[in-house]
């Protein structure tokens, strides 16, 4: 993609808080910023990933089937060292080259979910990277508050759900690979900001204003509930002869219960975080 195209890109999905439009509107995005190999400058750009399980994501090196690698992997290949940028958070992770069967098996999980994949790889004579990366460090959310942190949270809970439910329906009369990897990934996201939730924030908050302990108690209620409907979702789409219309309709109560539990947390514990600065 020309530079001033990414320019673009980068400046909106940081306005956006990861959100953009054009080709990328309904799609999962990145920022990458990788070491020049050369100059030695910081290079970023947008990138389309593919979720994985164990927290890491998936990256290919398409640069839509040109003859030669982008300059962002020859990048990585000088030093794996990257930052990522989901929108929410900013994080260091480390790339790693994916080679021989497990390559093999990303790329045919992609192209499954994306026919376009394919369509690059036989444009051109180079077999297309596929790159693993993977979260080694923390940081803050990239957000104004708290409160505003916790909504952009939820709102890409709601954001990845939405994209799982539009991708079932479009699906055909068995689950794919990639779209059971996706669901088991949110599944393991809010299993993992729950329990972050649960002995992290609400301790604190608990501790400061114990007059929310009735709020705090419906809000861990709420937690087990989804809990056992995300159980139930990764049942489901670990069989593999999974019906795609039992996973939409797991989907969906999954979605329902928890838009209602994210709205009571929202209603309850913004202006509350807004508060403390």
């Amino acid at each position: 993609m020309p530079n001033d195209f990414n320019t673009q890109i980068i400046a909106e999905f940081r306005a956006n808080g990861g959100r953009v439009g054009g080709p990328f509107e309904n799609g999962r995005l990145i920022l990458l910023t990788t070491t020049g190999s050369r100059t030695g400058a910081p290079h970023t750009t947008p990138l389309g990933y593919l979720p994985d399980e164990g927290g890491r994501i998936l990256v290919i090196a398409s640069a839509g089937g040109a003859p030669r690698h982008p300059d962002w992997f020859h990048n990585i290949l000088g030093d794996p060292q990257v930052t990522v940028e989901d929108g929410i958070f900013t994080y260091p992770a480390r790339a790693s080259v994916l080679s021989g069967p497990e390559r093999d098996e990303m790329f045919a999980r992609a192209a499954e979910a994306d026919p376009g994949w394919a369509e690059y790889q036989a444009k051109t004579d180079r077999t297309l990277p596929v790159v693993a990366l993977e979260r080694t460090g923390g940081g803050p959310p990239e957000a104004s508050s708290w409160g505003t942190a916790l909504i952009r949270i939820h709102d890409a809970f709601r954001r990845e759900l939405a994209l799982i439910r539009h991708e079932v329906a479009a699906t055909g009369p068995r689950l794919g690979a990639q779209l059971r990897v996706n669901c088991l990934a949110v599944c393991q996201g809010l299993h993992h900001h729950h329990t972050q939730e649960d002995g992290g924030m609400f301790v604190g908050i608990a501790a400061q204003h114990p007059q929310l302990a009735p709020t705090l108690e419906r809000l861990r209620a709420e937690h087990v509930r989804v809990a056992g409907l995300v159980d139930h979702l990764q049942a489901v789409v670990r069989d593999q002869g999974a019906d795609p219309a039992e996973v939409r309709r797991q989907v969906d109560q999954l979605t329902d219960e928890l838009e209602r539990h994210l709205v009571y947390e929202e209603e309850q514990l913004v202006p509350l975080l807004d508060a403390m600065g």
